[in-house]
Formats: C-alpha cells, sequence, structure tokens
C-alpha cells in the first residue's frame, strides 16, 4: 500500500526584510495509518497535531526556512519527538526565526527518504531561498515544491536571499523534466501540472517574474 496526502491550511504571518504580511499556508502530511512525514510546519503545531491523529511522526521536511514555513517545526518536534530536516544552506534564514534551535539533520540533493513504504526524493531547488528543496514522490506522481513552483510561475525572488536566474535555473533544470502529468503541490494556493506551468518558461523569463 503506497503512501496518501493530506492536506491541511493554517494562517500567520511571513516576516522578511522588515515587513510582515498575513499568510495562508499549505501543510502536506503523507503516510499512512501507522507514520507518516509533515512538509512544512506552518504556524500551527496543535493543529498539525491533530491531523496526525496519533500516526507516529518520522521526519518534519522543510522545504526552505522562511519563517512561515518552519515556525510550528520545534514545537511540533518537541511534541513528537520527530526530527526536523533541512537543507544546510538554509541555516541562516533559519536563524532569523529559531536563533536558540538548530536543525536536527539535513536534506541533501538526491537524498532519498521512505514514508509508509513510498519514496520521496529531494531536489535542491535554489532561488527562492539558497536552501530551498522540492520533494518529488514518483509513486505518487507528485512533487512538492514549496515555495520553488507555483500555478503561474516561479515564487517570489525580491527579497534577501533569493535570486530569479537562479530559480528559473532550478525550474527549467530539475522540476520541468518531470513526467508532464506529476500534480504540483505548492506552499501556498492551488496545485497545478509540470505540464501546465512547462509552456510558460519563456515568459516568466521575459518578465523577470
Amino acid at each position: 500500500m503506497t503512501a496518501r496526502i493530506e492536506h491541511l491550511v493554517t494562517s500567520g504571518t511571513f516576516a522578511l526584510d522588515g515587513g510582515t504580511w498575513d499568510v495562508d499556508n499549505n501543510v502536506w502530511i503523507v503516510g499512512d495509518d501507522e507514520e507518516a512525514v509533515v512538509i512544512d510546519a506552518a504556524h500551527d503545531a496543535q493543529a498539525i497535531l491533530a491531523a496526525l491523529g496519533g500516526r507516529t511522526l518520522r521526519a518534519i521536511l522543510c522545504t526552505h526556512a522562511h519563517n512561515d514555513h518552519i515556525d510550528a517545526a520545534p514545537a511540533l518536534a518537541d511534541a513528537t519527538g520527530a526530527p526536523v530536516l533541512l537543507h544546510p544552506d538554509d541555516l541562516p534564514l533559519w536563524k532569523l526565526t529559531h536563533p536558540d534551535r538548530t536543525p536536527d539533520g539535513e536534506l541533501a540533493d538526491g537524498q532519498g527518504l521512505t514514508i509508509a513504504g513510498t519514496r520521496l526524493d529531494v531536489l535542491h531547488t535554489p532561488g527562492h531561498a539558497p536552501g530551498a528543496v522540492c520533494l518529488y514522490a514518483p509513486d505518487l506522481g507528485t512533487v512538492f515544491t514549496g515555495d520553488t513552483l507555483f500555478a503561474g510561475g516561479p515564487g517570489a525572488t525580491g527579497r534577501s536571499f533569493s535570486h530569479f536566474p537562479t530559480i528559473v535555473d532550478s525550474i527549467r533544470d530539475r522540476l520541468l523534466t518531470l513526467p508532464p502529468e506529476t500534480v504540483v503541490r505548492t506552499g501556498h494556493g492551488d496545485p497545478t501540472t509540470i505540464g501546465a506551468e512547462a509552456p510558460h518558461l519563456d515568459e516568466w523569463i521575459r518578465r523577470g517574474h
């Protein structure tokens, strides 16, 4: 039996470079009736715990370390004993939110994680943040892109630690090479597919998104 995907939306604020914005975040739970991983522990550890329903949490996977994607990670880790995993290139961002606690382990490009018999492949996709990763589950036909790729284009690159040419390269080389029917599950907003986004790459480059 392969894992299933569950979806929770939590609300809070995103803060960077002296500004704050109200945001709704997608929290993704991948697992079965016994065990699961959480992708992006955003805002509300209690709501995520309730959604887990007593299952063993194997890991808290961070697509990147903007505060709205990691603010509930330490509390969720403390409540469950699950390790928080982050690409090390995002440690400077992590420390802006959690200066007194470090992640428990690292995510690395090419790493494979298995939950409920289903493999998640780590793709390092810098640009929105230096240590941004996407998590590709070929058996589920989906990729969890955090804030790297949305319905309609790349994630924002107008703030500290971000770079537009880098995110374009990441999307072109790491994501648009996936099967076109792959469902893109994003950090905010609605899902899309690789096939729906691929034709627009040149347009994104022209407008500098």
